[in-house]
């Protein structure tokens, strides 16, 4: 049964407030009143496994259940409480690994910033225990992926795709990733030398975000992350990559919204810069809309506005509450992503190297000796147009 506002109303509402940016003690008002509809606990978990929020889940119910011991069923409070801790577990050994490696790589000199997951978490929360633990993810100078290919591959990690010598100096340009697997699971690690792919058009200063980056420390080690200024636009671009399919995302971004330091009139002249000033705008709709959170006078002051995202946002916002993610590979996700860029010159240069820069899949699908590797291009025209074609 997929998940929407209709079907899961309770469960839905209840997530939803959990993750709130209220006052706490509003908080639990409304979450005691939702707790005495009938409520799917079941339903309510996988909703917030899904949405990756069950550590906050988990902190909203207690502080009900210290109001009111029985607005959550004992046994569902026992199992929020039991997957809370298994979060709590996995949380301290990314954190040992990402330590282990980051002193690793240290050691050689190499530069490297931790960011989205453990970074954000004592960013936005202050906590490593309140965000769902996924991977390891590190920001890196694309110069010097072979060293660290060699060092983490001595800490047991393996790159998950292999690419020949023209594959791989192709992808460093149009590519933005490479991932790890190591013995705890597969994807473990992900180093990134961009934000997005390329022909996305959004093209961050990467030099610009080291050297604008904050200190954070993870488990008591200290780290450099990038900037809450860029790290708000770099969680707003991906949240945007991904149709803010997860509620953790909108969750993260307006915790930082809310910090009293933030310089709106440099994230607005980025914003205008970069082309995504209606990205960022529908991302602060959606958080208001979806967590009550507030936005500061300053960012509307220092963001134009722009009525197209209203309209996406009544498009997007249901989707959030679906259990289905966007089809990233479907023409009306295309055609989503042109629509959420302001000016007409960054969605022609989105749709000109969508149409022509390959990847893996085309390097896998087509194996071309090296000579021919330039006709990689006309191999990624014809895989989107036979795509285009089926899905008409």
């Amino acid at each position: 049964m997929p998940w929407t506002s209709t079907t899961l109303a309770p469960e839905w509402s209840l997530l939803r407030t959990a993750c709130s940016e209220i006052p706490r003690d509003e908080k639990i008002d409304r979450l005691r009143l939702l707790s005495r509809e009938i409520v799917r606990w079941d339903l309510v978990f996988d909703l917030a496994n899904h949405h990756g929020t069950q550590p906050l889940l988990y902190q909203a119910l207690v502080g009900i259940e210290d109001a009111d011991a029985d607005a959550v069923p004992p046994a569902a409070m026992s199992t929020l409480k039991q997957l809370y801790q298994t979060n709590l577990h996995k949380a301290l050994f990314l954190s040992r690994e990402l330590i282990r490696i980051v002193d690793r790589l240290s050691a050689l000199d190499i530069e490297v910033m931790p960011y989205k997951g453990l970074a954000v978490a004592e960013v936005a929360y202050g906590d490593i225990a309140l965000r769902q633990s996924g991977d390891i993810d590190l920001l890196i100078h694309p110069q010097d992926l072979p060293r660290i290919r060699d060092a983490v591959r001595e800490l047991g990690y393996t790159p998950h795709l292999a690419f020949s010598e023209a594959e791989e100096r192709a992808y460093l340009k149009s590519g933005y990733e490479c991932a790890f697997d190591a013995s705890a699971g597969p994807n473990l690690l992900e180093v990134q030398w961009a934000i997005q792919p390329r022909f996305y058009a959004i093209d961050f200063d990467m030099p610009g975000l080291f050297q604008r980056a904050a200190t954070v420390t993870v488990a008591g080690h200290s780290m450099k992350t990038p900037s809450s200024e860029d790290l708000l636009l770099v969680l707003s671009a991906h949240a945007a990559k991904h149709v803010w399919g997860r509620l953790i995302w909108l969750c993260d971004i307006a915790r930082i919204m809310s910090l009293p330091s933030l310089d709106w009139s440099w994230i607005g002249s980025q914003a205008r810069n970069l082309g995504i000033v209606r990205i960022l705008r529908v991302t602060m709709l959606l958080t208001n809309r979806l967590l009550d959170a507030r936005t500061p006078p300053a960012a509307q002051a220092n963001l134009p506005e722009d009525p197209e995202a209203l309209t996406l946002v009544e498009e997007i916002q249901p989707l959030v509450a679906s259990e289905s993610l966007y089809n990233v590979e479907s023409l009306a996700y295309f055609r989503l992503m042109m629509r959420l860029r302001e000016r007409p010159a960054d969605r022609l240069r989105f749709l000109q190297r969508l149409l022509v820069t390959p990847g893996p899949s085309e390097w896998q699908a087509v194996r071309l000796p090296t000579p021919l590797f330039p006709l990689y291009p006309l191999v990624r025209l014809s895989r989107l147009a036979a795509r285009f074609v089926r899905g008409s």
